[in-house]
């Protein structure tokens, strides 16, 4: 379900996975001043015509009555795909790739932020998208993702 949400058009699956992330992460929400997606870099966006992190987010930022901004955060490079990489390959290629958008600056100084992603793998995205947010002096940072890739056992 989450590939066909991710890579296959299935942007339908957005408003389901929403109820299901907004019941699974409610005790996250208080005091939550805004929820913000992840950012894909502009050529993926191109290529895949939606952001499927922001596509979940907006949807549970709509049914929790918490603000939403799609372009809190900024992608400032494309990396080529992180597939297959370990989590140290992973931290290099995102460093310095993901930057508070300055034009929001003011809805992350002081904030609680809420980070929304399809999927966790090594935590190396949502790492850097934290880190820009307390660059950024957001008061606290939170994470939710639909799901977790498994790690071998």
């Amino acid at each position: 379900m989450i590939l066909a949400f991710k890579h296959g058009d299935r942007t339908d699956i957005a408003l389901p996975a929403a109820q299901w992330l907004n019941q699974a992460v409610r005790p996250l929400l208080k005091g939550v001043d805004v929820i913000a997606p992840l950012p894909l870099h502009r050529l993926r966006f191109l290529k895949r015509r939606y952001n499927q992190a922001s596509l979940l987010a907006k949807n549970l930022a709509s049914l929790s009555g918490i603000p939403f901004c799609a372009d809190l955060l900024v992608r400032l490079r494309g990396l080529g795909g992180l597939e297959g990489l370990g989590a140290a390959e992973r931290a290099e290629k995102l460093r310095g790739a993901i930057e508070p958008n300055r034009r929001r600056a003011d809805l992350i100084k002081g904030a609680k932020v809420l980070l929304v992603d399809d999927v966790l793998t090594s935590g190396a995205t949502l790492r850097a998208a934290t880190q820009a947010c307390l660059a950024a002096n957001a008061k606290e940072v939170c994470v939710a993702t639909l799901a977790r890739v498994a790690k071998d056992a």
